[in-house]
C-alpha cells in the first residue's frame, strides 16, 4: 500500500460493528448480474451483510464473498475501498464491455489486460494513464477461462460520448479490445492498496459496426451471463481453498 497518505482527510475503515469479510471474492459491477449472483449465494445458505449503496453476501462456509453492483468508476472505487477495509485482498471483477476489436462478438468472454484510464477516478490513485491487473491473479483466470482472450480495456465515464473516430484511434494506439466504465479505476485502486485484482468481461454490444449493435437483452446473452457467473463462482471457490 502507498504510505504517503498523511494529508488525506477521510480513510476507508472497518466500522466498530462491522465484521471482517473473507479475503477472496467477486465484484459484480452490473446490477442485473449482481442481483442474480447475490441471490444464488443466499440460496446456498450465504449471509447478507450491509454495504451502503451496494450488496454483500458471505458464503455459508465464510470462505468467499460476492459484492455488487456499482456502476461507474467513482461508485465502483468507493465500493472496492470498503471491501478492502473489510478484509478483501483478492478480488475478481465481473462486468460487461462494448467490443471495439472487430473479432469480438456479443456474448464473447474476455479477460482484462492493460487498463487505459479514460475515466476521472484513477488519476487520484496514480499519475499513469495505464494500469495493470495483478499478474498472478490474471494468470489464474487465464487457466480457468482458457478459451478467453486477454484484451486491453479502455474505461470511460461518458458512454454516450463515444465516437467512431475516438474508438478507432484508441484501437490503433493501444489495441484495445473493449470499453467499460469501471475497470481502469478498480485496477488503480487495487494497485494503490496492494491487493490482487483482475477482471472477466462479457461483450454486451458491438461498437465497431457501422451501426451500434446491442445484445444484452437477448436470450443467448442472458444464458451466457449465467454460464460465466457459475464458472466465476467455481473459480473463486477454488481460489479460496489455496
Amino acid at each position: 500500500m502507498n504510505k504517503d497518505t498523511d494529508d488525506i482527510i477521510i480513510h476507508p475503515v472497518r466500522g466498530r460493528k462491522e465484521k471482517e469479510i473473507p479475503p477472496v471474492g467477486i465484484f459484480f459491477v452490473n446490477p442485473s448480474e449482481a442481483r442474480t449472483a447475490l441471490d444464488i449465494l443466499l440460496g446456498e445458505g450465504g449471509k447478507r451483510r450491509f454495504l451502503f449503496h451496494s450488496g454483500l453476501v458471505i458464503s455459508q462456509k465464510n470462505d468467499f464473498f460476492i459484492a455488487g453492483p456499482a456502476v461507474g468508476a467513482p461508485m465502483a472505487a468507493m465500493t472496492l475501498e470498503k471491501l478492502i477495509a473489510l478484509g478483501a485482498s483478492t478480488v475478481i471483477m465481473s462486468g460487461w464491455c462494448g467490443a471495439v476489436d472487430t473479432k469480438l462478438r456479443v456474448g464473447d468472454a474476455l479477460l482484462g489486460g492493460a487498463a487505459y484510464c479514460g475515466e476521472g477516478t484513477s488519476r487520484y490513485y496514480t499519475t499513469d494513464d495505464m494500469c495493470q491487473p495483478s499478474p498472478l491473479l490474471l494468470s489464474k483466470l487465464q487457466n480457468a477461462f482458457a478459451g478467453s482472450p486477454t484484451c486491453p480495456i479502455w474505461s470511460t465515464d461518458a458512454p454516450y460520448r463515444e465516437s467512431r473516430r475516438m474508438l478507432e484511434t484508441l484501437a490503433q494506439k493501444y489495441t484495445i479490445g473493449g470499453v467499460d466504465m469501471e475497470y481502469s479505476a478498480l485496477c488503480a485502486v487495487a494497485a494503490f492498496r496492494g491487493i490482487d485484482f483482475a477482471a472477466q468481461f462479457l461483450v454486451s454490444d458491438e461498437l465497431w459496426n457501422r451501426e451500434w449493435k446491442p445484445g444484452f437483452t437477448t436470450r443467448d446473452f442472458k444464458q451466457k451471463t449465467q454460464s460465466q457467473m457459475n464458472m466465476l463462482i467455481d473459480s473463486v471457490q477454488t481460489l479460496a481453498k489455496e
